[in-house]
């Protein structure tokens, strides 16, 4: 298989083109440069948002069977890429986000929910639009059956950027108490990189179409598990002290933020909903394997370590993470 990237460098791109390679595939990555693709991609260097920007694509060799594109911002980007791209590659996967479906989503809410407004043409627009103008794009250019719309939830795992997992390795590390958000058996729903990957890459050579769900079966997990599995992950003497959740949102703490990953799921269900109860019965259905949260865990805990503790975060993303000084005041409380 001839594997076309769009990044390629970072986070998911990166987790693509390695299980890519692992298969004996051809990969080319096409970026802007500023990361290196793993060892044996064929790079292409080019910004899509700038004027010509593309050249190297549209003067680059041959076709593609398949390309990935993980954009995540303007859809005019993904649109002007889709356009020159379809005659050249046979199938589309294009990495959306469950954040397309209109607010409030239901409990446990599956491909068919409604989703928000977006447009092609869009330029800077909020998150769910801009990826409901992405998936709109990649239509509109390869249309239904060339295009497969992966629509992920929370992605976590080794070289992530956006400061979930590895804020919880790097504070639990740290050890003392640590402040835990409860009861500790809410479940949480995510996605190892690498079986996102996986899952893509099996997906696109079957030829598979439409949308689909992407993220652990919903219920697997538990924050408590998950927490546990960084302790003992780090060697950490950290003493996780269970906190109920009302007295973190009435101390100021914000979910999600301040705390990754956790969201309290009586007090605020609709987030809740939205990104811990994704009906997945037909990514399932079609071969989604997922791993052990200790071996995510260990894997993210021994990557963090390979590059000296301190992960790299997205410019275009918040920094997360709880205050020191919050922390300590409402265990000292």
């Amino acid at each position: 298989m001839r594997l076309l990237i769009l990044g390629g460098t970072e986070f998911a791109g990166h987790a693509v083109a390695e299980a890519a390679l692992a298969r004996g595939w051809e990969v080319t990555a096409f970026h802007r440069g500023r990361h290196t693709a793993p060892e044996g991609v064929t790079t292409l260097l080019g910004d899509r948002t700038a004027q010509g920007g593309l050249a190297a694509l549209a003067d680059a060799e041959g076709d593609w069977d398949v390309v990935v594109d993980t954009w995540s911002a303007a859809p005019a980007a993904v649109r002007d890429t889709a356009r020159l791209l379809a005659g050249r590659v046979g199938h589309c996967v294009h990495v959306s986000s469950c954040s397309v479906y209109a607010w409030p989503p239901a409990a446990g809410c599956d491909e068919s929910a409604p989703v928000v407004d977006g447009s092609p043409d869009a330029g800077d627009v909020p998150y769910p639009e801009a990826k409901r103008g992405g998936e709109l794009a990649v239509l509109d250019a390869f249309g239904q059956e060339r295009s497969l719309l992966v629509r992920a939830g929370l992605i976590i795992g080794p070289r992530e950027n956006i400061g979930r997992l590895p804020w919880w390795l790097g504070r639990i590390a740290r050890g003392g108490p640590v402040l835990a958000p409860g009861p500790r058996d809410t479940a949480v729903q995510y996605i190892d990189v690498r079986d996102l990957a996986e899952w893509m890459l099996d997906a696109a050579e079957r030829g598979l179409s439409g949308p689909y769900n992407l993220v652990g079966e919903a219920g697997r997990t538990t924050i408590g598990e998950l927490l546990e599995a960084c302790v003992r992950a780090t060697g950490s003497s950290a003493e996780l002290r269970w906190t109920p959740a009302r007295t973190l949102l009435e101390a100021g703490v914000e979910p999600w933020s301040d705390l990754p990953i956790w969201v309290p799921q009586a007090e605020q269900p609709e987030l809740y909903n939205a990104v811990h109860t994704l009906d997945v019965s037909r990514a399932l259905a079609a071969g989604l394997r997922c791993r052990p949260v200790a071996d995510t865990v260990e894997d993210t805990w021994a990557w963090l370590t390979s590059i000296g503790g301190t992960a790299p975060q997205r410019p275009d993303r918040p920094v997360l993470g709880l205050s020191p000084e919050l922390e300590a005041k409402i265990l000292g409380g």
